[in-house]
C-alpha cells in the first residue's frame, strides 16, 4: 500500500474538524443545555454519560470510523465528510456561539 499525501491531509482535516466540532458542541450544550444539541444520539449520550465523555466518545468513534475509510484509500469520501461537517455543524454552532457573546 502506497503512501498518500493527499490522503493524510484529508484525514488530518477530517479530524481537526471532529476535534472543533466537539469543542464548540461542549460550549453550546454548556451555554444551552442538551435541547440544542440537534443530533438525538450524541444528545443521549450527553445526558447518560455527562458532555465532556460523551463528547470523547462520539467524536473518537467518528475519527476511528475515518481512520477504517482512510485504511481503505477511501480518501474522497473523508474528504466529503470533512466538508460537511464544516459547513453543518462547525459553521452553525461558531454563529451560534458568536451570536451568544455579542453585545
Amino acid at each position: 500500500m502506497r503512501r498518500s499525501i493527499f490522503g493524510d491531509a484529508v484525514l488530518l482535516v477530517f479530524i481537526l474538524a471532529q476535534v472543533a466540532d466537539g469543542v464548540l458542541t461542549y460550549l453550546g450544550i454548556k451555554m444551552y443545555g442538551t435541547a440544542i444539541e440537534g443530533n438525538p444520539l450524541v444528545a443521549w449520550s450527553v445526558v447518560a454519560f455527562g458532555a465532556g465523555i460523551a463528547m470523547v466518545g462520539v467524536k473518537g468513534f467518528a475519527v476511528a470510523c475515518a481512520m477504517a475509510l482512510h485504511l481503505r484509500a477511501m480518501h474522497r469520501t473523508i474528504g466529503v465528510l470533512a466538508i460537511l461537517y464544516l459547513g453543518a455543524a462547525i459553521l452553525p454552532w461558531s454563529q451560534v456561539l458568536t451570536a451568544a457573546t455579542a453585545p
